[in-house]
């Protein structure tokens, strides 16, 4: 096997892990009563997808993985970590060339995270934010599944 193609495995294997383990992370943040070891697996789980993702992906696929991080943080009430996640999601989300849906769903992102936090200020501010990139998704499907996050904030 050339260098090229052991390089082209690794990746494959790179992608298909990190796709595997953001799956499996959101198995976790949609099953009830999740154990400590559960919630543990599932924070891991989050954080070593974002580390595949770093190796083969784009900003998009890392402001995605920082988004669904700071979910798993604010699922977990652990809220200083899910805003320096969501922050770098945004700041992922800022890059040229990303689908349109990610800068919104990054600022859905921030405002979960300042409202677990307690600031909400800054969540109302996130979250007027996302809803002004709303109206700029193309696609109906990913904008209702932005809107869907969004509408499930309290505030």
């Amino acid at each position: 096997m050339s260098l090229d193609s052991t390089a082209s495995a690794a990746s494959d294997d790179d992608r298909a892990t990190a796709i595997r383990l953001y799956n499996e992370t959101w198995k976790l943040l949609d099953q009830q009563n999740r154990t400590q070891r559960e919630d543990d697996r599932m924070m891991h789980m989050a954080h070593a997808s974002r580390f595949h993702w770093d190796t083969v992906g784009t900003d998009q696929q890392r402001a995605i993985g920082e988004w669904q991080i700071s979910r798993v943080y604010a699922a977990l009430g652990r809220a200083s970590s899910a805003v320096l996640h969501a922050e770098r999601a945004v700041e992922y989300a800022q890059s040229p060339g990303l689908d349109d849906w990610v800068v919104a769903s990054a600022y859905e992102g921030l405002a979960r995270a300042h409202a677990v936090a307690g600031d909400l200020p800054s969540a109302r501010r996130a979250r007027d934010r996302c809803r002004l990139l709303l109206d700029a998704i193309d696609d109906d499907e990913d904008r209702q599944v932005v809107a869907a996050d969004l509408d499930s904030l309290a505030l």
